[in-house]
């Protein structure tokens, strides 16, 4: 029996998608723990690329369980169109795929109350995804949520309309002009959820609970990074959920001595969607080229990504508060032609040096301090082998692991599942 749990280090988008689709051979089952469709995990095989949104991304291997948690907040229109989507691959969905009771359900005003709170931010905006997402959390916590599990009830309708009448009033409370034909939308919801019903609903608690029993082999999966959670990200531009190691316990009921490897992702680089403080941005070439070559942009929302260097401070921090114990680089191809690359080792924080993440990362407050390499030049997409790797890139992964005291495991050279390098 193994748990193990695989989540992202820094402000998401690290490709957690691709490393789950390449360990999933290993598990039996695949559960994710927390978030909402505004996560796009990107798979790249066969040359095709798929973009899952609420799927764990196991589901395309024939051997495991995908779980989807109680943590995990579903729009079932979204759910529905990506469900569409894997049609043509004729994956057996019925039985690969099930649903815990607990997870939370977006209503159609949830997306509407989102915009509508958002407009009324003006500049001060967090850089929502308009999905619906935090006001789902928001009755969640409220105690006014609709779960999964209420559509097996014979007042599901009913239960909806309070809800859905109260998020109306709230919406006009917001004086924004926010256009939109709630009959519409309530349509297609409602077919949205027939289909959700063909699915299987379990209580996953239980279902995990047993799978341990039978020696089965389990990874969580988490969405979003730990710098956007709601805790011990950079608040308040985060996310609404619990994205660290603590939130796969809660997201799926795995008591946390079952938790053996906590796999941290991150990027060569840094980048960042949307408001908030970010240390090592560049806005000058370097990140620029960061940008095109990396291509950074957002796999759902098709938001550019905001790019710079790797800051070790945020990297540490992430790594402690989720017991980290493997790491996986991706993106080291992206920083092939670098003449020289650029890690930030420490903050000037209010003119003195620190070596943590303090309360508050705005410039005003803190400035990188950093250690430069020499770049490569090499093109590392055809490579198969640590061994075939420049030298310096080499230096690069051995300066890290000796500032983190965390190994990496694996070093990506591209966005397919082939282009996958194992450091032993």
């Amino acid at each position: 029996m193994t748990v193990d749990l695989l989540l992202g280090l820094q402000w998401g988008d690290e490709g957690k998608g691709k490393i789950v689709d390449v360990l999933t051979s290993k598990y039996d089952i695949i559960a994710r723990f927390q978030g909402g469709p505004n996560a796009g995990h990107t798979l790249e095989f066969d040359g095709i690329k798929h973009v899952l949104r609420t799927i764990p991304s196991g589901i395309f291997h024939s051997n495991n369980i995908n779980i989807i948690g109680n943590g995990v907040v579903i729009d079932p229109v979204v759910f529905k169109s990506e469900i569409d989507g894997l049609a043509k691959f004729n994956l057996d969905l019925k039985s690969k795929l099930i649903i815990s009771r607990k997870a939370h359900l977006i209503l159609p005003t949830h997306r509407l109350l989102d915009a509508a709170s958002e407009a009324s931010k003006g500049k001060a905006k967090i850089g929502s995804t308009l999905k619906g997402i935090g006001p789902t959390y928001m009755d969640k916590t409220g105690r006014n949520g609709i779960r999964v599990g209420d559509i097996e009830l014979a007042d599901f309708k009913e239960r909806y309309r309070a809800l859905a009448d109260k998020h109306e009033a709230m919406i006009s409370f917001y004086n924004v002009d926010i256009q939109y034909n709630l009959a519409e939308l309530e349509k297609e919801f409602f077919e949205a959820i027939e289909d959700l019903k063909k699915l299987d609903f379990i209580d996953s608690e239980e279902y995990l609970a047993q799978a341990q029993k039978a020696g089965k082999s389990i990874l969580c999966e988490g969405a979003q990074g730990s710098l956007l959670d709601v805790d011990f990200g950079t608040y308040p531009f985060v996310t609404s959920s619990n994205t660290t190691a603590a939130g796969a316990c809660t997201g799926l009921g795995i008591a946390p001595n079952k938790i053996k490897e906590v796999y941290g992702i991150f990027k060569a680089y840094t980048t960042r969607v949307g408001s908030g403080p970010f240390p090592t941005e560049d806005f000058g070439e370097a990140g620029d080229l960061m940008a095109s070559v990396g291509n950074e942009f957002g796999s759902v929302t098709g938001r550019k990504r905001r790019c710079g260097w790797l800051d070790l401070v945020a990297l540490k921090y992430a790594i402690q508060i989720n017991g980290v114990t493997q790491l996986m680089m991706m993106k080291g191809d992206v920083l092939s032609g670098f003449e020289t690359l650029k890690v930030a080792t420490g903050y000037n924080y209010k003119g003195e040096t620190i070596n943590h993440l303090p309360y508050n990362i705005e410039e005003e407050n803190v400035t990188p301090i950093y250690t430069e390499f020499k770049g490569w030049k090499q093109d590392l997409t055809g490579l198969t082998t640590f061994e075939s790797l420049p030298k310096e890139l080499k230096e690069y992964i051995e300066f890290i692991e000796r500032e983190v005291n965390v190994p990496i495991k694996i070093v990506s050279v591209g966005p397919d599942r082939k282009q996958t390098i194992t450091h032993k």
